[in-house]
């Protein structure tokens, strides 16, 4: 029996960790997160998903049979090729899953407009993962994507509240409406962007709902057990959290308070 693997190019992970924590608590958690080499937003196809197996071999390492890839670029552009080429030669008993095809299901019982928006990083727009997997599940859906380059900047420098992020905020905003008046469901298509929260809703209009990804993962992985069983008897119950980065941990301490609102101990890490 190990911990489940939690993995994210830098601190956005730590909103699905905290939202799987919150409905199921009294599972071992290890969170990784390779700060070092982030943001992976930008990077190609061949090198995301070159970083995404190194941490899921290094999570796999450390004991974990379940890791879940809690950053929407590692989802749209890693997952399908680990879990199709490399699972089955490292170990076809271990799993890893993501957060895109969990905020697909759910979509469809959201949106009353059958329109959808999706805000994310410039790698997950151009993927078009969301995209595919909405119209996998719900062929009736039209999906419209904005990249936001800015916003995850605006978290990590803890800009999140400042005046300076309202611009930024209400641009994306505005362009996504724009190209779609029709949308009432939003997704917030990376795990930075429940932190610029006040600052969406401030700026969106009345009766269009926004999705925030961490509570729906928690409620798919929830679920996923209860499927698989013989995952489940594999993750350790010892209501733990540790933290791993590949980058200097006061910093991540530092983060890591500002997205969990607890003290945390960190351990450093090397990938590659």
């Amino acid at each position: 029996m190990g911990p489940i693997g939690i993995f994210d190019s830098g601190y956005g992970g730590l909103t699905i960790l905290h939202g799987i924590r919150q409905l199921l608590p009294e599972y071992d958690y290890l969170y990784l997160g390779d700060n070092a080499r982030a943001p992976y937003g930008p990077r190609s196809f061949d090198v995301v998903y070159e970083f995404t197996r190194q941490a899921v071999v290094k999570l796999f390492e450390m004991g974990c049979h379940l890791v879940i890839l809690g950053c929407n670029t590692a989802s749209a552009k890693a997952l399908r090729t680990i879990q199709q080429h490399d699972i089955p030669k490292i170990d076809p008993e271990r799993r890893v899953l993501g957060v895109i095809r969990p905020t697909a299901e759910v979509i469809g019982s959201l949106t009353h407009s059958r329109h959808v928006g999706v805000l994310a990083t410039e790698g997950t727009i151009k993927s078009e993962s969301y995209n595919l997997e909405i119209q996998k599940l719900h062929p009736d859906i039209v999906v419209s994507g904005v990249a936001c380059p800015f916003w995850v900047p605006l978290v990590e420098y803890n800009e999140a509240d400042s005046p300076g992020a309202d611009y930024f905020v209400k641009k994306r905003i505005d362009e996504i409406m724009r190209k779609d008046p029709e949308i009432d469901t939003l997704i917030l298509g990376c795990t930075h962007y429940p932190l610029l929260m006040p600052k969406i809703l401030k700026y969106l209009p009345a009766g269009v709902r926004v999705v925030p990804q961490g509570e729906y993962v928690a409620e798919s992985l929830q679920q996923y057990f209860v499927k698989h069983p013989e995952i489940e008897r594999q993750c350790s119950k010892g209501h733990t959290a540790r933290y791993l980065t590949t980058e200097n941990t006061d910093k991540f301490k530092e983060q890591a308070q500002m997205f969990l609102h607890e003290q945390v101990e960190v351990e450093n890490v090397t990938l590659g």
